[in-house]
């Protein structure tokens, strides 16, 4: 391609709106455009870097042995609302009627589409196991777009879904999926941690996210560096050291006056955190029988050293979302802020959790539920009955690792790609079943495998750049080769020189974008930097004389010339040892 006749325009300053340095340097070197909050337009070169990404996942989901499909975009209601998730999506589903008032939406994803078409093409065992695939647009109404390409509204997917008979055969596809999870993104030239995560909206029995480590991550990793445990903080365990084991005392009320805080009553008291309960107010919409949604006000206690950990409690309960209550809902159950314990409360309209370190912490200090005074010595069990007790605490660094009791660290991440084991709650839903050898009736099993392909896209910019511009692997850069052309009206012979390696690249299967515009040479050498090709070629009176093309790899800033009648080898080398770097 020569510059010359690429739709094109690359900005020296970052625009306002780009939130990020990989953000920025995307629209500045032209390869997106923003039309709308998550909405992009993907320019040439954009679509080049995808179309790359898209090969590379193509390839790896072929040599699986999965079948490419394209489901529609806009799906109708009826297979959600069998699945239960046309209510409990919420906003983020685009919902609308067509003319004759049949409900739709955009799809967000595609589990009820594909559960739904495995059931009516499946009857047998014998057509078991198999795997579907699509790359395919979803749209989701995120409250919250951010950081250009990586958190978008409309995106492209890759998903994948394995079919088998049980559990066993969902766990080898599983696995075999996280391994070409892995071989994907090496081959993008990203490295990732895989981390155990939530299921969340997609339900199932287990769940693994594929993590970009940068500290603009939206999400936190617990890693322990002594044995293998990795996981989301939403999810992460860890050893919990119960309070020193004493009988019960007489509860004690103490004046506590101005002291609302776990750290100022600590203090106050001259007690430990750890000896301290923690109330925290908040009401939950939860789904009753036959689908109904009710507000339930949710009190939960925990170590007053600790915090609360809302994914374990929103699982625990099937809550659909949470939010802090008001003070007037604590007050309407005989709570009182900042003074708050669940000693006392209106207990008919409250639902308790407490933490499973909370039974075994005798004699804590908590709220009296009236201003400027708290409890000494409160024990569950003897002063109030939990509803539910459960891992409610959120990790932290330094907390023992579950599994070795190492010191766990924390680190920041952007999740690129998620599998889960599905199991059976799609093909129950949607009557996905298959008949045994038996002629017995069972539901098919099912994983989800996705990755978002412009998130990723975004990723790599974030990660691949340096001052000058952005830096691509030569797995998605838009072109491998960047040809310079310094030729002026008074060097036509530089241009007959630049036509004719020109030529030779492409004749020899190489991608090159052509620099012949009529620029200075500092624009053209910026221009190359910023859109982040490999490998540079440049070609002047000097390196004529010579008999010489100049190169430049991007990545390094290794410079050097290469000979004119050896240039396909040499830049072949070049590139063969760009792809061999991580």
């Amino acid at each position: 391609m020569r510059m010359s006749q690429l739709f094109l325009q690359t900005l020296r300053a970052a625009p306002a709106d780009a939130e990020n340095a990989g953000h920025q340097l995307l629209v500045r070197a032209g390869f997106v455009r923003q039309v709308s909050a998550g909405i992009f337009e993907l320019l040439p070169l954009g679509l080049r870097v995808k179309q790359k990404i898209e090969a590379i996942l193509r390839a790896e989901m072929d040599a699986l042995g999965a079948q490419e499909v394209s489901l529609p975009v806009v799906q109708p209601a009826e297979p959600w609302q069998r699945s239960g998730r046309w209510e409990s999506w919420g906003a983020d589903m685009a919902r609308f009627q067509d003319r004759s008032g049949r409900d739709l939406c955009l799809g967000p994803t595609h589990e009820e589409l594909f559960a739904e078409l495995a059931g009516q093409v499946v009857s047998s065992y014998r057509q078991l196991p198999f795997m579907l695939y699509q790359i395919k647009t979803k749209f989701r109404d995120e409250p919250r777009p951010r950081a250009g390409l990586i958190r978008l509204r409309e995106f492209t997917m890759k998903d994948a879904y394995s079919f088998d008979r049980g559990l066993a055969g969902l766990d080898a596809g599983y696995e075999t999926m996280h391994q070409a999870y892995l071989r994907i993104f090496h081959r993008c030239g990203l490295d990732v941690l895989a981390v155990e995560s939530d299921t969340g909206m997609m339900g199932g029995t287990g769940a693994h996210e594929f993590m970009a480590l940068t500290p603009m991550g939206e999400d936190t990793l617990v890693i322990c560096d002594a044995c293998d445990y990795r996981a989301n903080r939403q999810v992460a365990v860890f050893q919990k050291a119960a309070g020193v084991a004493h009988p019960p005392l007489p509860l004690d009320e103490v004046h506590t006056p101005g002291v609302n805080t776990i750290r100022a009553m600590a203090d106050f008291l001259g007690v430990p955190t750890t000896q301290t309960a923690k109330a925290i107010f908040l009401m939950a919409q939860i789904e009753g029988e036959r689908g109904a949604i009710h507000d339930q006000f949710v009190f939960v206690v925990i170590r007053g050293d600790m915090e609360l950990n809302e994914t374990k409690l929103t699982n625990a309960i099937r809550a659909r979302a949470l939010r802090p209550a008001t003070v007037d809902e604590i007050r309407a159950i005989g709570a009182e802020p900042g003074y708050g314990s669940p000693v006392g409360i209106h207990r008919q309209r409250v639902l308790l959790v407490v933490d499973e370190l909370i039974p075994h912490s005798p004699n804590l200090v908590a709220g009296a539920n009236r201003p400027d005074w708290h409890y000494r010595n409160v024990n569950c069990g003897r002063d109030y009955a939990a509803d539910l007790v459960v891992d409610l605490a959120a990790a932290e660094d330094g907390h023992p690792c579950a599994r070795c009791g190492a010191p766990l660290r924390t680190v920041r991440g952007v999740e690129v790609g998620n599998i889960f084991k599905l199991g059976v709650r799609y093909s129950e839903a949607l009557d996905a079943t298959y008949l045994d050898e038996k002629g017995e009736s069972h539901p098919i099993v099912m994983g989800s495998y996705g990755i978002g392909v412009e998130r990723l896209m975004g990723v790599l910019a974030e990660l691949r750049h340096d001052e000058q511009g952005l830096c691509w692997p030569v797995s998605v850069a838009p072109y491998q080769v960047a040809l310079v052309s310094l030729a002026t009206e008074k060097t036509p012979e530089v241009a007959a020189a630049a036509d004719k390696v020109y030529a030779q690249l492409l004749d020899a299967g190489l991608e090159v974008l052509y620099d012949d515009r009529n620029e200075r040479a500092g624009v053209k050498f910026n221009d190359a930097d910023l859109i982040g090709i490999p490998l540079r070629l440049t070609i002047g009176g000097k390196g004529l004389q010579r008999g010489e093309v100049e190169y430049k790899v991007r990545r390094t800033g290794e410079t050097g010339g290469i000979a004119l009648g050896d240039v396909i080898t040499g830049v072949r080398l070049a590139l063969n040892a760009e792809r061999r770097m991580p």
